[in-house]
């Protein structure tokens, strides 16, 4: 497989005069449904040229929300994608980016103030700030555009839309108590997301992760005790926190 070249490669660019916002959500346990909302752009080879794909996603249930496909990186496709998510599916407290040109744009920000969202933005260089968009673009790419080797943007629209519809609705996630993510965001249960700091417990007791067992090898980021004190309201130990990085 060849190589991208660098600047399709470099789906996030920082504009310098552009506002950056704090990251908002380490720490923060998420346990119902449109509470967090990411975003984040990925490229996809064709055999002339590029496409990129840009998606919304609900942290709690991983339910794709609205996606879209475009041969630039300008930021009307990613406004159109947000506007989409809003329309069908309310608003989140929260929605995260990284610190991308298109979603520091005033034609991105300003739709999110006009919702009166709380904006939350990757620290620079910590992909796993926005890990649940990170793996859903590698079950994306494994499980339908390398399988595939779409040729035209035609032909990437038809076959993503296929892909985002067994994503969605009819493929159980173990890591969702082998529901759907349609069935988790419906219901706001079986869910759950956090991004945590690592912390090292002074007896240096082994953590135990809980794979989704998926095709993609997506692994949950968060340890089971430690999410359901989240929804308890407790507090997670130390031994049971785990960094993203």
């Amino acid at each position: 497989m060849r190589t991208p070249s660098r600047a399709a490669a470099r789906t996030s660019v920082a504009h310098p005069q552009h506002k950056v916002y704090p990251y908002l959500l380490r720490g923060v346990p998420v346990v119902r449904a449109n509470q967090v909302w990411s975003t984040d752009i990925t490229y996809v080879r064709l055999v002339r040229g590029f496409a990129y794909l840009v998606a919304v996603i609900d942290w709690y249930s991983r339910r794709v929300l609205s996606w879209r496909i475009s041969n630039s990186m300008e930021a009307a496709f990613c406004v159109d994608c947000l506007e989409d998510a809003l329309r069908e599916h309310g608003k989140p407290e929260v929605f995260n980016s990284d610190q991308g040109s298109q979603f520091t744009s005033e034609a991105f920000t300003d739709v999110v103030k006009r919702e009166a969202i709380a904006i939350s933005m990757d620290g620079r260089g910590r992909a796993y700030d926005n890990i649940f968009v990170e793996r859903l673009w590698r079950s994306v790419k494994h499980e339908d555009v390398y399988l595939n080797g779409y040729a035209t943007m035609g032909e990437l629209l038809v076959g993503l839309t296929k892909y985002f519809v067994l994503y969605n609705t009819e493929r159980p996630h173990q890591s969702l108590d082998n529901q759907t993510p349609q069935e988790v965001h419906k219901t706001s249960s079986g869910g759950g997301a956090m991004i945590v700091e690592k912390y090292r417990s002074q007896e240096r007791l082994p953590v135990a992760l809980r794979s989704s067992g998926t095709e993609a090898e997506e692994v949950r980021i968060e340890i089971e005790p430690a999410i359901q004190k989240a929804k308890t309201g407790a507090t997670p130990s130390s031994c049971e926190k785990l960094s993203a990085t």
